[in-house]
């Protein structure tokens, strides 16, 4: 409109970094970052003292000539040297590159060169790992990146360096920088930050898993990690009180969900934990006062069948203390770990999300009329993937017609996305970008129905469903039924190839501790006192535990490969040979 300008007094380029900046401001002497290892912990770091060291940390990679948009790679575990490069290496104006801590020598190897990386930081837990990858980059003929090494341990574990003058010796003999002296000597407090002239400009590059194929680059903006941290610190209910957050989280996976960021907006509290047990996440709460975590269905999973000697008393909301407020994602919680949870004392908030839409993007938000309801159904209630945040808009579709499907709560469509806080897109890969972005949505593979209320529930990836006889089943909802076993700790379920009815539904379980005696008519007839007869589990195998990511995710895709080696269940009836359960 006619007198209107856009100037410096009314624009600023969105960016976390300025979340750091504030807090640095308002909270000075509050607790930033602690640890929660039991030895070698590092010292309380608070939030003057943090802006401190990641202007300094800045300072040092500029001085090693880093510039802007290079990208600076992290190959770490959840130590407070991550909280911090998540900020030290943008205001170097770089671009961090937060790896898989669980990566082998081969990938990282891969992703290293893909990425252009110029610098790496590696943990010295990884340190191994690390100097093998760095030896397969050398043989490629291209140029490795320069290492800072990460002295730094929170937890029991052995260091890999034993002490002895051997060891010592094959330290220096590989050329690197370390962490505390670059910043403790190498770089100024007064480092002018190098804010981005466009909020556009990239941030983060983060590689997907690669469960189903070679890991891509998904590029995030200054802009939508702004917008995401602040949704994410919406949906997580962190505000008023400032947080207390555990990172069960890994911080590598979609930058810790966007909330290694958040909890600088908040001026609360990270609490590093390198190893995710039972007993510590019990133990972390008691000694930090934690109000808040996340992690996969693993992690709830974990809580839950935690020992007698594990567990810690937690202040129950019927006793007048605050839950401890989780935000689940990665796979749907089954309804019966969720009532699990809340007996514990713990809040599950479950939602969904993509690496490709900087982690959450839908939650289930919860409606006051809803505590009146009886326990199971506010469980099932809790377990949909619900509604999309403030960053961006969700829907179901056709992916044929792109139609939106009816909100019946029966009509499978796929997940599409769009907004603020979608991938700028795939790096050195238009064309993965352009199939992934066409129409103007992201397109997920997850299919999922829309119920009367607008909420969205996930039914399965397109990938996993079961088609059994000209049925689509939900391996989504046999697990459910399967948690609900008394016996049952873990549950996953996928095709098994069949003559008579093309597929049938194979269930890999692992039992709670004591339950041996548990077996397969067991488990079928439990299912089928609560599925339709096409849904129950036709064959079940006992493992002692399920291949997952290192985000908690269930690798379905080692699971079907060996439901597939089993052959046709009905062949092997018809042939009368063959037993139709197993223990692993």
């Amino acid at each position: 409109m006619e007198g209107t300008v856009l100037c410096t007094a009314n624009y600023a380029p969105l960016t976390p970094i300025s979340f750091l900046e504030r807090s640095a401001l308002v909270y000075p002497d509050r607790p930033a970052i602690v640890s929660s290892g039991r030895l070698g912990s590092a010292p309380m770091k608070s939030w003057r003292e943090t802006r401190r060291r990641c202007l300094r940390l800045a300072a040092s990679l500029a001085a090693l000539g880093v510039a802007g948009h290079d990208v600076v790679a992290v190959f770490a575990q959840n130590i407070p040297a991550m909280c911090e490069l998540h900020f030290g290496i943008p205001m170097a104006g770089a671009v961090i590159c937060a790896l898989n801590s669980r990566l082998d020598a081969t990938m990282a190897s891969v992703l290293l060169q893909h990425s252009d990386a110029k610098v790496i930081f590696v943990d010295y837990a990884l340190l191994d790992v690390a100097k093998q990858a760095l030896s397969l980059v050398s043989k490629t003929g291209a140029k490795p990146p320069l290492v800072v090494l990460i002295k730094e341990l929170l937890d029991e574990s052995p260091p890999p360096h034993d002490g002895s003058q051997a060891a010592t010796a094959n330290e220096k003999a590989f050329h690197h920088y370390e962490y505390e002296a670059l910043i403790s000597s190498g770089g100024s407090p007064d480092f002018r930050i190098r804010w981005p002239a466009d909020e556009n400009e990239p941030l983060a590059l983060n590689y997907t898993s690669g469960t189903t194929s070679r890991p891509k680059g998904v590029v995030y903006t200054h802009r939508g990690a702004y917008l995401n941290s602040i949704a994410t610190v919406i949906m997580n209910e962190m505000v008023g009180t400032p947080p207390v957050y555990l990172w069960t989280v890994p911080m590598f996976h979609c930058n810790g969900w966007c909330l290694v960021w958040g909890v600088a907006a908040t001026g609360g509290t990270n609490v590093c934990l390198r190893k995710v047990t039972a007993a510590a996440v019990f133990d972390s709460i008691a000694r930090h006062g934690v109000t808040h975590m996340g992690g996969a269905p693993t992690v709830l999973s974990m809580i839950v069948n935690a020992t007698a000697e594990e567990r810690r008393p937690l202040p129950l909301p019927a006793r007048g203390g605050r839950p401890v407020i989780v935000k689940a994602g990665g796979a749907p919680p089954p309804p019966q770990v969720l009532l699990r949870m809340e007996a514990l004392g713990f809040l599950v908030i479950h939602g969904y999300g993509m690496t490709e839409t900087y982690g959450p993007a839908t939650f289930c938000a919860w409606k006051p009329e809803w505590d009146a309801l009886p326990p199971e159904q506010r469980a099932s209630l809790r377990a949909r993937q619900g509604l999309h945040h403030l960053g961006l808009e969700v829907d179901v579709k056709d992916p044929v017609t792109m139609r939106s499907v009816p909100a019946d709560g029966r009509t499978l469509g796929e997940v599409v996305l769009r907004g603020n806080t979608v991938m700028s897109g795939y790096y050195k890969d238009p064309a993965a970008t352009a199939e992934a972005l066409a129409g103007g949505w992201l397109r997920s593979g997850d299919l999922a129905v829309r119920h009367g209320d607008g909420y969205v529930k996930i039914m399965d990836r397109s990938k996993d469903i079961i088609i059994s006889g000209g049925e689509n089943i939900s391996t989504i909802e046999v697990e459910a039924a399967l948690f609900a076993h008394p016996a049952v700790a873990e549950a996953a379920v996928v095709a098994r190839p069949d003559e008579y009815w093309g597929e049938t539904p194979c269930a890999f379980v692992t039992l709670r501790d004591g339950a041996d005696a548990v077996g397969e008519e067991d488990v079928i007839a439990f299912c089928r006192a609560r599925l339709p007869r096409y849904m129950v589990p036709r064959t079940v195998v006992f493992v002692p535990e399920l291949p997952k990511t290192a985000t908690g995710k269930v690798q379905k895709v080692l699971l079907r490969n060996q439901a597939k080696a089993m052959g046709s269940k009905s062949k092997l009836l018809r042939g009368g040979s063959a037993p139709t359960t197993s223990k692993l």
